[in-house]
C-alpha cells in the first residue's frame, strides 16, 4: 500500500498507452500508464496504489517505501551477489524485478494469494523469462510454511488485503516461521502502514523486537510525528545492521525519510506489548485522503 508518496497523475501515458482494467480476487485492478516514463505502470486495486513498475528499467523504484526496501536489498550483501529472497505479497512484482536486475542469478519466491492478480500482472507486465522468480498463488503464511529451514537471505513482507495488512501476518507466531526460513545472517523487512496514534506501528516494533536482536525503522518525518497516515519500512536481523548507510540513503531520497534504531526506537515503541495470534488485528484502514 502506498499513499501520497505516489505523485503521478491519472493520464494517458507517453506513446498513447491506455489504462488496463481487470477484475481480480481483491477487487478492481487497474494498470495506469506513467505519464512521465515510457514503459512504466502503476498498479491500483480498488483505487489504492499498490506497485509501480518500469519495464524498461526495473531498477527504478518510484514509491518511497519501495525505494527504502530497495536500499535494504542493496545493503544485505555485497553488490551483485545473488540472494535467496522470499516476497510475501506480489503486487506487480516490483521488488522481485529490482532484485533480478541488480543481483543477477538470485533465486526468488513470490507468495501472492490473489491468483487472478498474478495472472493479470503476468499477462500485461510479464516477468523476464531469464529471471529466477517462482510465483505461488497461496496465502502468505501458508506459502512461508512450505519453505525450507534457513533458505532465505531476505524475507520481505509487503502484504495488503485492500489497504490493510491481515492480522495473521502481524504476530509473534508468524515471525517464528520467518525466523525458521531465514538463514542465520538473513534479514526480515516489512512494509508497515499506520497513522495517528501509531498504535499498530508501535505494536509491530515490539513484536519484531521480541524475535530479533537488531531493528531499524524508516519513515517520513510526518509519519514519525503522528501527523499523517503513511508507510514505514522495518528491517530486523540477528546481526549488526548498516544503520549509518541506510540512514544516509533514506535521507538522500527524493522524498527524504528518517531512520531510528536502538534505544530511540525502543523509546518510540513506548512499552507496547508483542502481538500474538490470539490478539492480532489487521492494520488500520487508511483514510480516503491518503490516496488523493
Amino acid at each position: 500500500m502506498a499513499g501520497k508518496d505516489r505523485n503521478k497523475g491519472r493520464q494517458r501515458g507517453r506513446g498513447g498507452a491506455e489504462a488496463v482494467v481487470g477484475q481480480v480476487d481483491g477487487g478492481r485492478a487497474e494498470l495506469e500508464p506513467d505519464r512521465e516514463r515510457a514503459g512504466a505502470w502503476t498498479l491500483l486495486i480498488d483505487g489504492a496504489p499498490q506497485s509501480h513498475v518500469d519495464l524498461d528499467d526495473p531498477a527504478y523504484l518510484d514509491f518511497a517505501y519501495q525505494r527504502r526496501i530497495g536500499h535494504l536489498i542493496d545493503l544485505v550483501a555485497p553488490a551483485r551477489q545473488p540472494l535467496n529472497v522470499v516476497h510475501l505479497g506480489g503486487g506487480a512484482f516490483t521488488l522481485a524485478r529490482y532484485t533480478a536486475a541488480t543481483r543477477p542469478r538470485s533465486t526468488q519466491q513470490v507468495v501472492e494469494i490473489d491468483a487472478a492478480l498474478v495472472a493479470f500482472v503476468r499477462e500485461h507486465l510479464p516477468l523476464d523469462p531469464q529471471a529466477r522468480v517462482r510465483v505461488r498463488a497461496v496465502d502468505a503464511r501458508a506459502g512461508l510454511a512450505k519453505l525450507p529451514d534457513g533458505w532465505a537471505d531476505l524475507v520481505i513482507a509487503d502484504v495488503f488485503s485492500g489497504a490493510r495488512t491481515p492480522a495473521h501476518l502481524t504476530s509473534t507466531e508468524f515471525l517464528d516461521d520467518v525466523r525458521r526460513v531465514l538463514a542465520p545472517t538473513g534479514w526480515y523487512v516489512a512494509n508497515l502502514a499506520d497513522g495517528p496514534p501509531l498504535a499498530h506501528l508501535r505494536g509491530q516494533i515490539a513484536t519484531v523486537a521480541s524475535r530479533f536482536t537488531e531493528l531499524a525503522l524508516a519513515a517520513d518525518p510526518v509519519v514519525w510525528r503522528g501527523k499523517r497516515f503513511g508507510n514505514a519500512v522495518l528491517v530486523a536481523a540477528d546481526r549488526e545492521l548498516p544503520v549509518a548507510e541506510f540512514t544516509r540513503r533514506v535521507a538522500s531520497d527524493p522524498h527524504p525519510g528518517r531512520v531510528e534504531h536502538g534505544r530511540a526506537l525502543a523509546d518510540f515503541a513506548g512499552g507496547a506489548a508483542p502481538v500474538a495470534d490470539a490478539s492480532a488485528v489487521a492494520s488500520p484502514q487508511p483514510p480516503l485522503s491518503v490516496f488523493r
